[in-house]
């Protein structure tokens, strides 16, 4: 064991944030992947549709990869391998069966042409890697189907991700393996990564099962049609929903393509069951009385082109809004997500839509995330040596860290880390390791290229302070000015006429005098220009917008 190589394990998402999990385990000859999610923007992010690690590392270690092992499929574990497979190759995707079918049908989606190897496993499969990696699988108990936790036994020690998981004990499906996770334990474990995003709530999460009575609730009261919109991946809560909805006789038309796709593919596979007799185009709605009709629908967070936004904005083909309707919100708001939430409610309201939200007296919701109650039963069980909370925003890692502490796992071995930092593993004793480079890169649209932090850093600039463009025309050959400059506003002033405008012009034109007494270079009129204009608008307005030059030449 002294020759063999050490072993890194670091982040390229995941710390520090809610999503975009995406954690590498490397030896000296191999590479190994678990998950590859995409990050759903913030607002302060204009434009931008996702955000996904920055895999040049992977690049220049390309070589070295021999495999991506997915824990389940959900958006934040998958989302990113669209983008991964098209910057290094990827021999082989281990994957479950459920979350194998949806990387498909997104790999067909996003038009790879490439074959990808995706190999489905379960709890009982056993995978080597090259000679450095031995990799199996305990089932957890998550809000989508076949969710797992990782061990992976290396030459240096034992690795454990838990995935994403809440300790169910009455679940929508299979039971979380716990014996199997207190075998792990037992064993010995080196290093755990484990889930942090609910490391603030005290007790339990509560089970998908309470969530049936609140659902039923709903169903038995509401006069007219019900929509409920939830997460299109959260497909033991569409099950609950459409089997209430098949014993309420409510005919259920699906919406959003999300939705669609992913319940198309969970019928398929018999995730979902629903009676094709009971399912209804959104064209056929208006030939069911409101008390006959289900709508599930994706938007639960606000989005603007989510379907439950067009339906409400009366964007919709055939859906609106009408009194009577009884909105369901069977989700809570992704952290800021909330005012988007909060407006969308009250455009509801205002239609004369009836809206129930989660609350502690009406449960439509039930995280897929463990509470600390579970993260001390999952530290119990796994009794690690070494700990590094992953899966969540920073004081939630700090929080899932504290817990560590007070069940006696030394603070000296408990690592918060950020994307990039790596840990050594060697002969069962971790170290922290050289910083991996670990940037976020932004999608827009469908640019896989992803667009730099330049770029977005322009988009605020022209989101809060505008643009200005200054117009001129030049005599190149005679060094002369034929038209002076001309100030041009957008989103910085409505009106051209206003004061610090024309006085803007005036200063771009007296420092263009000044500098055309000798010969200059078109890029030292433009640096001028600006440079003048720039200095006059913040000292009157305390802004800075962007300044775009445009130089017309006549010679």
């Amino acid at each position: 064991m002294v020759n063999e190589s050490p072993i890194s394990v670091y982040a390229l998402g995941g710390l520090g944030e809610v999503g975009k999990n995406t954690y590498v385990i490397e030896s000296e000859r191999s590479i190994i992947l678990l998950d590859a999610g995409v990050r759903f923007p913030e607002a302060t992010l204009p434009g931008v549709d996702y955000v996904i690690p920055d895999y040049t590392y992977l690049k220049n270690n390309r070589s070295k990869i021999k495999a991506l092992f997915i824990t389940h499929g959900h958006e934040d574990h998958i989302g990113g391998i669209p983008f991964l497979v098209r910057s290094v190759y990827i021999p082989v995707i281990y994957a479950p069966r459920l979350a194998a079918a949806l990387i498909r049908h997104k790999l067909e989606d996003a038009r790879i042409k490439d074959p990808v190897k995706i190999v489905e496993y379960d709890s009982d499969s056993i995978i080597r890697v090259a000679d450095d990696f031995t990799v199996t699988f305990f089932r957890v108990t998550h809000s989508i189907p076949d969710s797992f936790g990782i061990c992976v036994d290396t030459k240096q020690g034992r690795i454990v991700d838990t995935g994403d998981f809440k300790i169910d004990l009455t679940p929508v499906g299979p039971k979380f393996e716990l014996s199997k996770v207190s075998r792990i334990g037992t064993e010995g474990v080196d290093l755990l990564l484990a889930d942090s995003t609910n490391a603030e709530l005290e007790g339990y999460t509560p089970s998908e099962t309470n969530i049936r009575a609140g659902v039923e609730e709903v169903f038995d009261k509401a006069p007219g049609r019900i929509i409920v919109s939830t997460f299109s991946s959260n497909i033991n809560r569409i099950q609950q929903v459409i089997e209430v909805a098949v014993a309420h006789k409510r005919k259920i038309c699906i919406l959003g393509r999300s939705m669609v796709n992913v319940v198309g593919i969970a019928r398929e596979y018999g995730y979902i069951k629903i009676p094709d007799m009971s399912i209804i185009e959104d064209v056929n709605v208006r030939n069911y009385k409101p008390s006959e009709v289900c709508i599930l629908c994706t938007g639960s967070q606000g989005e603007a082109m989510a379907a439950l936004s067009r339906i409400v904005n009366g964007d919709h083909r055939a859906i609106a809004i009408q009194p009577g309707d009884t909105v369901v919100f069977s989700s809570n708001p992704i952290p800021g997500n909330g005012m988007l939430v909060d407006k969308l409610v009250n455009k509801l309201v205002k239609l004369g839509a009836d809206v129930k939200q989660n609350s502690l007296t009406f449960s439509l919701h039930s995280s897929g995330h463990p509470s600390r109650q579970e993260l001390r039963l999952m530290l119990s069980l796994i009794n690690p040596k070494y700990f590094m909370p992953a899966h969540g925003e920073y004081r939630m890692l700090k929080l899932h860290g504290g817990i560590a502490e007070s069940l006696g796992i030394p603070k000296q071995n408990i690592f918060l880390c950020e994307n990039g930092d790596s840990l050594i593993l060697r002969n069962h004793t971790i170290t922290r390791g050289p910083r991996i480079p670990a940037d976020d890169v932004y999608i827009d649209g469908t640019d896989l290229d992803g667009v730099s932090s330049a770029v977005i850093d322009d988009r605020d600039i022209l989101k809060n302070d505008g643009m200005v463009t200054i117009l001129l025309t030049i005599d190149s050959r005679a060094n002369k000015v034929i038209v002076p400059p001309l100030v041009y506003t957008r989103g910085f002033a409505a009106d051209e006429s206003l004061h610090v405008v024309r006085h803007a012009q005036i200063a771009a034109e007296d420092a263009l005098k000044e500098l055309m007494q000798g010969r200059v270079t078109f890029a030292e009129i433009k640096a001028t220009m600006k440079n003048a204009v720039s200095k006059y608008i913040y000292r009157k307005t305390h802004r800075s917008p962007m300044i775009i030059p445009v130089i017309m030449n006549a010679a």
